[in-house]
């Protein structure tokens, strides 16, 4: 049974949640706010955070700063329709997913089942685990398309958030055309993100960390200077 941890200032919305995904078969703890949430953490695994991002004290931005610095856990930010910018923050800050607030409970279950299929539960091994599927191969990587999973070269799952894989399918799908950072932008937003450039930036950083040898010397994610980027590597 997997346990997802609601973190909401709101007893509505946390009762509420709770209920459903309850209903649903998970296993849910409640918590009002970050110094809550540190003491759910403390007392045993929790397979996904539902964060709202306007919490009293430590806001949701810093809690998930804070737990990307040590924790691959899901994490999916609450959000109000107003709140555009912080939840492109939000993502660079590693964050998978968003919703924003009126959500319908299905959204959220839907959204819920599709992090927890990628989030590795303790015991499995993700080289026994068949995908399928589309999938593009470059020097040894496997990004599978459909499955949105990323595999090295040994074949072990590499943990990426929904913004870096989106980026990375998006560049890996047209090896050998220089993207603009508009481009990008264009191939990886959904609906209602704002256009900001920069974050494309920051992402290409985090990926370059992954998947480049020396990220100070990419050979596979190339700057074009004055364009915007390339991914170089051959595709299978």
């Amino acid at each position: 049974m997997h346990t997802i941890a609601v973190v909401d200032d709101d007893p509505i919305t946390r009762e509420t949640l709770k209920s459903y995904l309850e209903g649903e078969g998970y296993r849910v703890m409640l918590a009002r706010d970050g110094d809550q949430l540190s003491a759910l953490l403390a007392r045993g695994r929790i397979d996904l955070l539902l964060l709202d991002i306007r919490l009293p004290g430590k806001d949701g931005l810093m809690v998930t700063r804070e737990l990307r610095a040590t924790s691959n856990i899901g994490i999916i930010l609450i959000t109000g329709r107003s709140d555009r910018m912080d939840r492109i923050i939000g993502l660079e800050l590693g964050a998978d997913d968003y919703i924003t607030k009126p959500f319908e409970p299905r959204e959220i279950l839907a959204r819920t089942r599709s992090l927890l299929r990628r989030v590795a539960r303790p015991g499995q091994s993700p080289t026994t685990q068949p995908l399928s599927g589309r999938i593009k191969r470059f020097e040894g990587w496997e990004l599978h398309l459909d499955k949105r999973r990323l595999r090295d070269p040994g074949g072990e799952d590499v943990r990426l958030t929904s913004a870096e894989f989106d980026l990375l399918a998006a560049l890996v799908e047209h090896q050998g055309r220089v993207l603009t950072r508009d481009d990008l932008l264009d191939l990886t937003m959904r609906g209602d993100n704002v256009p900001y450039d920069r974050s494309i930036d920051r992402l290409v950083r985090r990926l370059r960390r992954v998947i480049e040898a020396d990220p100070a010397e990419p050979t596979r994610i190339v700057t074009v200077h004055g364009m915007g980027y390339l991914f170089q590597a051959a595709v299978e």
